[in-house]
């Protein structure tokens, strides 16, 4: 009998392949604010992290808390999230022109009817603020995303086990 796979591997692996399809789709051109690969990758890490929490289940087949489950999931997304939250720091570092690009666009938006209020000083300080924090914000942005994403995945997906076992 083969000995179970540890969910830090799990993440190892999950984080892998969703820094693959990234890199993949980095590569090739296409952003990832497109919606459909925004799906992709919460499939993908979904998928590691109910992967976890089953193969928990196949191998502690006896009862299990709700605890045990969150706590096995939680050591899953974790590493993903440290894997993704790097990714974006370095992808982010790489390209400081996008934050020229945002920059530039905050400039657009506080030109509308919010912006009347500001003299030119105020907008050019306001924009020059979000730009220097263009990638501590997406990096906390990152982190936090991550984190919730994965602690809600862990949650549900959990509680969905335990009453499937219950109505055994």
């Amino acid at each position: 009998m083969r000995k179970p796979v540890t969910p830090l591997i799990k993440g190892l692996i999950t984080g892998g392949v969703m820094l693959a399809v990234s890199l993949a789709f980095y590569f090739s051109g296409t952003y990832a604010t497109n919606s459909s690969i925004v799906y992709l990758m919460y499939a993908l890490y979904a998928g590691g992290i109910i992967w976890t929490l089953l193969d928990f289940t196949k191998w502690n087949p006896a009862r299990f808390t709700f605890g045990q489950l969150f706590n096995q999931g939680f050591r899953c997304f974790i590493v993903v999230t440290l894997i993704m939250v790097v990714y974006t720091a370095v992808i982010f570092n790489l390209h400081p022109e996008w934050a020229d690009e945002a920059a530039k666009l905050y400039r657009e938006g506080l030109a509308t009817e919010e912006g009347k209020h500001r003299t030119p000083e105020e907008i050019n300080n306001t924009v020059e603020q979000a730009k220097k924090g263009f990638v501590v914000s997406n990096i906390a942005v990152a982190i936090f995303g991550y984190l919730i994403t994965g602690a809600l995945i862990t949650a549900v997906a959990a509680g969905f086990i335990l009453t499937l076992r219950r109505n055994k």
